[in-house]
């Protein structure tokens, strides 16, 4: 049976598994074998700058970090499923990524 899998990525960890909770629910309430969420290692992006840009005075640095946490979630496609699963509002922090296989 064709399956389809969904990865969802965002800054914010609360949007991510708010999106994947709402998933889990409609796969639940239509009886779809379901997979996950199954969290993904979190991306981390760190940059180091400093302060004074004309190296005057003291030597103080600002270290600035961005994470990207994933979630991937895996069920078996039914159309009824997919359907609902594309009318969930997403909000602007999230992408999705849905593939079929």
């Amino acid at each position: 049976m064709p399956k389809a899998v969904i990865k969802l990525i965002s800054t914010k960890a609360k949007d991510v598994d708010a999106i994947a909770k709402q998933i889990k629910d409609i796969v639940q309430a239509i009886n779809v074998k379901c997979k996950g969420p199954v969290p993904l290692p979190t991306k981390v992006i760190s940059h180091t700058t400093r302060k004074a840009p004309s190296h005057q005075g003291s030597h103080t640095y600002e270290r600035w970090e961005m994470r990207f946490h994933k979630r991937l979630i895996t069920i078996e496609s039914s159309e009824q499923a997919l359907r609902q699963i594309m009318r969930i509002p997403v909000p602007d922090t999230v992408q999705i990524e849905m593939s079929l296989s």
